[in-house]
């Protein structure tokens, strides 16, 4: 059995709201579920929260879990993981059996459900890890620069500038939409980058919205992406 477990808090510093915030005529985190249900990979939905205004609107999106998440796991500084063993803790009580989780970000209008079951794919061939989507740098970090205390430029690793750009290791970030992991790996103390597969994704795929102008970039690159399923 396999479940997809969104963690949604209230708070949001950037963005008043952000998980919730009309969204091209939804709230975002329906943006979310419309696209794991698209994917017919899982048995049930879960919302974490400690908001009922955002479980309300998760129920009214056909959500079968709410779980109302303690304020100890709910501000800017709790990572995923403790909420993901929440989760499972839940599902314990519920009686629930299931081998599988992936963790489904909120605020994540570009996910396909194509690439949810992808990832799939990986995960059954890999599932001692974690899979989770990634996109490559589009200049090669080992030409990063940096500026010092006297604001000048300086390369962080001068001898890579003699070296051609295909003659360096390509180098990648993860996407911040979704993990795939067995129930075992998410109770382990494995980090999802260290024990990992990827799903390459392409670049325009990808935007982080963490800020106000984020947001803007996210609703025009919304026009072309809403074609693609």
């Amino acid at each position: 059995m396999r479940i997809a477990v969104i963690p949604a808090r209230f708070g949001s510093k950037r963005i008043k709201k952000k998980n919730i915030k009309t969204f091209y005529s939804k709230p975002m985190i329906c943006w979310a579920i419309k696209r794991i249900k698209e994917s017919k990979l899982f048995d049930f939905i879960c919302v974490s929260s400690d908001s009922n205004k955002i479980l309300n609107i998760a129920k009214k999106c056909g959500v079968e879990i709410l779980i109302k998440r303690p304020t100890n796991l709910s501000d800017d500084m709790t990572p995923t993981k403790p909420v993901i063993i929440h989760a499972i803790e839940h599902f314990a009580k519920m009686k629930i059996k299931f081998d599988t989780i992936c963790c489904v970000y909120p605020c994540n209008p570009f996910m396909l459900a194509k690439d949810l079951r992808r990832a799939f794919e990986i995960y059954k061939k890999n599932n001692s890890k974690f899979v989770f989507p990634v996109v490559e740098y589009s200049h090669p970090i080992q030409r990063a620069l940096r500026i010092n205390n006297k604001s000048e430029i300086k390369t962080i690793n001068f001898a890579n500038f003699n070296k051609r750009t295909q003659d360096l290791e390509r180098s990648y970030f993860d996407s911040g939409q979704f993990y795939f992991g067995s129930k075992s790996i998410w109770l382990s103390n494995k980090n999802p980058h260290n024990y990992g597969m990827p799903l390459i994704i392409p670049s325009w795929r990808v935007c982080d919205i963490d800020n106000l102008n984020d947001w803007k970039r996210a609703e025009l690159l919304f026009q072309i992406f809403k074609y693609f399923k």
